[in-house]
């Protein structure tokens, strides 16, 4: 049995089975990794890119150097920065294929529409397109632009970042060399710095990746998550139903996975068409029904109300195997990022079909590739539809037993920077009052995996989270850690009594939880958006506002460059699990020490929740008194 599980009660139970029917699983894979873990790679001193190594680096041995000659510093930050690589990639191919799909969708060759004109117009405005003409037309040049702003080099500057970045930190980044090309160029920049005898200086290691960071933020995430609200809607507060006590299994249920929320949006579209509901009916099911996982299920919820079709989100992805033992789902439609790849064994026996909706997405036992292309993507929903149909028949012949959970929680999701604005009255400046009255102390932006290295599930998150909101902190969360805050009952009204005074008088004058959902991971640009709305209105930079980042159980190569990010962008960046680059110490020093009086960010580590609450307040704070406040 593991030693570490899940502080939610319905993904504890459904591991029970999992054990139970011997099952490999997340969570009992973790023990045995732990008892062999390699202290080099740990502490980011170990490196395999050649034919040399592996090297690592023991001063007790005399290996100071790898066998190339770079040092431990430039090791850690090497493969740091390749991570980042990946993180970036993957956030990249996202924003590829959003605009993509508002092209093809303008063109009249998706099921989407165009849905908030306003935000189409702005957005073209801001970039000073050309607005004449419908807005499919618009919708045109809008994309054709966003794609264009991908590639751009050194020698064109983004408009993206020019428009949406804070006033203040443009000329920080131009002063210290880190203004961005696109993000296929920088990508194209940072691999090739990794290659064996490039790049060995720790420091520009560390430039680079800030760099990539920037052009991350503004070169693919804000663009995608704009552009998706001008497809699908800019979310607005709104009840959804979340964990997995939300699944019914007499109907066929079509679970959407990954980061992606077109194929996700196609199947409730087409599950809403009543041909559709009369083919699972036939089968016997009482109906059709679409339930989203982790980011891709987050994007849906931000902006999809419940309805008998659309039935709420499940969770994140170490949910993603107790969600298979409810023997509810009928297919897992993946997309892009996060669905473990063995998953195979677990749809045999719970009847699940596993169906990949992404190109990228490969592993044994999927049967089905359906990759998607926003021109086929009706058609992709149909086949989904009809091979789950197929799968409610096939199990429901006594080989399947359903278990699932009592647990449903409400969430409140859909928070957006409109959506702050309108709960404002339209404008920033009641926010920035509370502020300088110490009911609200500053605010922490939670964006975040989960992950059992400093486990159970989501234990670190949902806890830190308490601690903050405790001490008058207002939380502005995305990704993962979302899931378990939303699931955790802290995105409800009912979590109002554990606010400070101050946060809980605001919350219930607004009638807005003390943690708001802001989405997915990659909304980490779109809650930038806020802190720059801050600092502009303050004619401050953002290094100088009360303000922090937490992710408090990071897993992967997105969350890293979302953290490269926030420390260009000047802020105070907290992690857990301590990153692999604690054998480098000129590189620990620059991230914790000396870049504040760089960047104005910085890192701080820690997996205690009441010491990480208190050193964040410290931090406030501090800026607070800075600020005269």
């Amino acid at each position: 049995m593991a030693t570490k599980t899940s502080i939610h009660p319905s993904v504890n139970e459904l591991y029970q089975r999992l054990a139970e029917d011997q099952l490999s699983n997340c969570f009992d894979r973790f023990d045995p990794q732990e008892k062999i873990r390699c202290n080099y790679c740990e502490l980011g001193v170990s490196c395999q890119l050649c034919s040399n190594g592996p090297c690592r680096i023991n001063e007790k041995v005399g290996a100071i150097l790898g066998v190339c000659g770079i040092n431990a510093d430039g090791m850690a930050m090497r493969y740091m920065l390749l991570r980042n690589v990946m993180g970036t990639s993957t956030y990249t191919y996202h924003a590829y294929e959003a605009y993509k799909t508002l092209k093809m969708t303008a063109l009249g060759n998706t099921p989407f529409t165009i849905t908030d004109k306003d935000k189409l117009y702005q957005m073209a405005k801001d970039l000073e397109l050309n607005t004449e003409g419908k807005p499919e037309d618009v919708a045109v040049r809008l994309s054709d632009f966003l794609i264009w702003e991908l590639y751009r080099d050194y020698d064109e500057p983004g408009k993206m970042i020019e428009v949406y970045a804070p006033l203040k930190r443009k000329e920080v980044w131009r002063k210290l060399g880190i203004y961005p090309a696109g993000p296929l160029h920088e990508l194209k920049d940072a691999a090739a710095s990794c290659l064996t005898n490039v790049d060995g200086d720790y420091v520009s290691l560390a430039t680079k990746g800030l760099r990539l960071g920037l052009s991350c933020i503004y070169g693919a995430q804000i663009g995608l998550e704009l552009v998706q609200d001008i497809l699908f809607g800019t979310g607005m507060p709104h009840e959804m139903d979340v964990d997995l006590g939300i699944f019914d299994a007499d109907y066929v249920n079509i679970v959407f996975n990954g980061h992606e929320p077109f194929v996700g949006v196609a199947l409730i579209l087409a599950a809403k068409e009543a041909v559709n509901q009369d083919k699972a009916k036939a089968a016997g099911a009482k109906g059709l029904r679409i339930y989203g996982s982790i980011e891709s299920g987050q994007e849906v919820v931000q902006r999809f109300q419940k309805d008998e079709v659309f039935r709420g989100l499940t969770g994140n992805w170490l949910t993603i195997e107790p969600m298979l033992a409810t023997g509810a789902v009928d297919v897992l439609a993946m997309d892009m990022n996060c669905s473990p790849p063995n998953l195979g064994p677990l749809a045999e026996k719970y009847g699940a079909t596993l169906v990949s909706v992404s190109r990228l997405v490969r592993f044994p036992g999927i049967h089905h590739f359906l990759d998607y292309k926003p021109s086929e993507v009706r058609e992709i929903a149909q086949k989904i539809i009809d091979i789950a149909v197929d799968s409610f028949k096939n199990k429901r012949h006594g080989k399947i037993t359903p278990k699932i959970p009592a647990n449903i929680q409400k969430a409140i999701t859909g928070f957006t920077p409109e959506a702050i604005l309108k709960a404002l009255g339209g404008s920033i400046n009641p926010l920035i009052e509370v502020i300088k009255a110490g009911k609200i102390k500053g605010a922490v932006g939670l964006v975040n995996c989960t992950t059992l290295k400093n486990g159970p599930q989501d234990y670190v998150t949902v806890n830190l989270a308490k601690e903050l909101i405790k001490r008058d902190i207002l939380i502005l969360s995305g990704g993962c850690g979302n899931h378990a805050l939303e699931v955790a009952g802290l995105c409800n009204l009912d979590a109002i009594s554990l606010a400070g005074t101050g946060l809980s008088e605001v919350c219930r004058s607004l009638n807005i939880p003390p943690v708001l959902s802001f989405g997915t991971c990659t909304d980490t640009g779109r809650i930038s958006l806020v802190v720059t709305a801050l600092a502009n209105a303050l004619n401050v930079d953002t290094a100088d506002l009360p303000v922090a980042v937490t992710a408090p159980m990071y897993m992967e190569q997105k969350a890293t460059i979302d953290a490269l990010f926030a420390l260009a962008y000047g802020l105070y960046t907290h992690v857990a699990p301590d990153p692999p680059v604690m054998g480098a110490p000129n590189l620990v020093k620059l991230l914790t020490r000396d870049l504040p009086s760089i960047t104005g960010g910085r890192i701080a580590v820690g997996s205690d929740p009441v010491k990480v609450a208190d050193d964040i307040l410290a931090h406030i704070n501090d800026r607070r008194a800075k600020l005269g406040i």
